[in-house]
């Protein structure tokens, strides 16, 4: 395993060459509404690791150029590609025009919601997580397939919104594989 310091991360840089060669997973992030630009550029990170095709962000979600979410990101949003779309349910939409057989989950806490690894996922994939204390709207939950939920045990009833979106996504990637 390679280590890398502080200093070596920050200052990851891509060869738009190299880049290219990756094959990308048809999985796609759909960030709604999530407010705090480090656990934006974070989602970056976890796209960059799955290899994932796209981040969408949506709404009131800052997009890059920042400072924060490069720094958080180390860099990978120069390389993820990621486009912004107005609402949540807008970004489903155009995705599901265009991807046949998609399947769009929400990972949320609801009525609705089934536990995580209890969840079929498949190829091609849209996750979506949703503002920090308000979650995902109820119309954006009308348009997924499924809701995924993780337990909690403790006094806390929820997670960091990236936390979250890493524990779903490295199990869809597992089960899809």
């Amino acid at each position: 395993m390679i280590k890398l310091g502080a200093a070596e991360l920050r200052t990851t840089i891509a060869d738009p060459k190299e880049v290219s060669k990756i094959k990308k997973n048809p999985v796609y992030i759909i960030v709604d509404n999530v407010l705090d630009t480090y656990n934006t550029g974070a989602i970056f990170r976890l796209a960059d690791a799955v290899a994932a095709k796209k981040v969408i962000l949506c709404g009131r979600t800052e997009t890059p150029p920042d400072t924060r979410i490069k720094k958080a990101s180390i860099n990978t949003t120069e390389w993820v590609q990621w486009e912004y779309a107005e609402t949540a349910v807008e970004a489903i939409k155009d995705l599901r025009f265009e991807i046949k057989d998609l399947q769009v989950v929400a990972v949320e806490l609801d009525k609705k919601s089934r536990p995580y690894d209890q969840i079929d996922y498949s190829l091609p994939l849209a996750l979506v997580v949703g503002h920090e204390s308000h979650g995902i709207s109820q119309e954006t939950l009308a348009a997924c397939d499924e809701i995924a939920e993780i337990p909690m045990w403790g006094v806390n009833k929820s997670m960091n919104v990236m936390v979250s979106l890493a524990i779903v996504l490295f199990e869809a990637m597992k089960k899809s594989q």
